[in-house]
């Protein structure tokens, strides 16, 4: 389990790849890991809001 700094961390670099246009399958982190959680959930967080139809 990584430490709440690290955490933070991880959804920030989550947030960043999804900036990049990385893949969401380029995690860092193992899929045991709190902190792969933690990156999916910054990746996401920067998906494009989906239009109203």
């Amino acid at each position: 389990m990584g430490t709440r700094e690290d955490i933070v961390k991880a959804v920030q670099q989550g947030a960043e790849a999804r900036d990049r246009g990385d893949d969401a399958r380029t995690c860092p982190y193992p899929g045991d890991s709190l902190l792969r959680t933690a990156w999916i959930r910054g990746f996401v967080r920067r998906r494009p809001a989906t239009a109203a139809k």
